[in-house]
């Protein structure tokens, strides 16, 4: 299977497996019949129960198709909110596990998002025969809202162990250090540890200072008050978050 290199803030490489056609229209394929099924309920709340047909009975048709249009909207924008909600995935997605992501390593935005809805237009026009030709020829599987956007969408099935996510054993009896951690995401500590182990693992220092440097920044810490190594500083703000945060092994 393709593999993509993204490039980290932190200039490290990290190489994800690029998912394929294949799971990208079966999870569109699942969230459409999710929009389809809601749209049902809906449609039979609305008309069944509420009896909405009454309600707009001697509208002028500007003024229903306008009506159709806002109680549609929520189904028109299901892959942006949920994009947006679920970082780069909808329910057809986490199925699958398949997820969207910034080619330059940063998490992918509202505004990224936002691009990727707006080139659907494009992407599924024309029997979605666009988009099709798009992700065909290119080795990474990008459709036209990908080129974009600057985004990909990558399978998250890869063999994971402790050392690929933000969880680090501690013991019981752990005293934490830095009680700043707790101003950082997920997905911030998920970056720090990723480039952390693959600088370490190629005896990078440069990387492993750049890393530390960077932290002490975010974190308002003074380098000159903390008695640890960089690579110590490093490992002992992973296991402070996870202490912080509950999340342990």
């Amino acid at each position: 299977m393709a593999q993509i290199d993204i490039n980290t803030s932190q200039n490290v490489n990290l190489s994800f497996t690029v998912a394929n056609l294949g799971e990208r229209l079966l999870a569109f394929i699942i969230d459409t019949v999710i929009k389809v099924i809601l749209g049902f309920i809906i449609a039979y709340i609305l008309f069944k129960f509420l009896r909405l047909d009454n309600f707009i009975k001697g509208w002028d048709q500007f003024s229903i198709m306008g009506f159709y249009a806002i109680i549609s909207s929520p189904f028109i924008l299901y892959p942006l909110i949920f994009e947006s909600l679920m970082e780069g995935q909808t329910p057809g997605k986490k199925v699958f596990k398949i997820k969207v992501v910034k080619v330059d390593g940063f998490q992918a935005s509202f505004s990224d998002y936002l691009i990727r809805w707006i080139f659907r237009l494009i992407d599924f026009g024309f029997f979605f025969i666009p988009g099709l030709i798009s992700m065909t020829v290119n080795k990474y599987n990008l459709r036209l809202g990908d080129i974009a956007s600057g985004t990909a969408v990558i399978s998250l099935k890869n063999d994971i162990n402790i050392s690929h996510t933000i969880l680090e054993k501690i013991d019981s009896d752990y005293i934490p250090t830095f009680p700043q951690v707790i101003s950082l995401t997920d997905n911030d500590v998920r970056i720090i540890k990723e480039n952390f182990v693959k600088a370490k693992n190629g005896q990078d220092r440069q990387i492993i200072t750049k890393l530390a440097n960077k932290i002490l920044e975010t974190l308002k810490l003074n380098r000159d008050d903390i008695p640890l190594t960089e690579s110590k500083f490093i490992e002992t703000i992973i296991k402070d978050y996870n202490f912080y945060t509950g999340k342990d092994v």
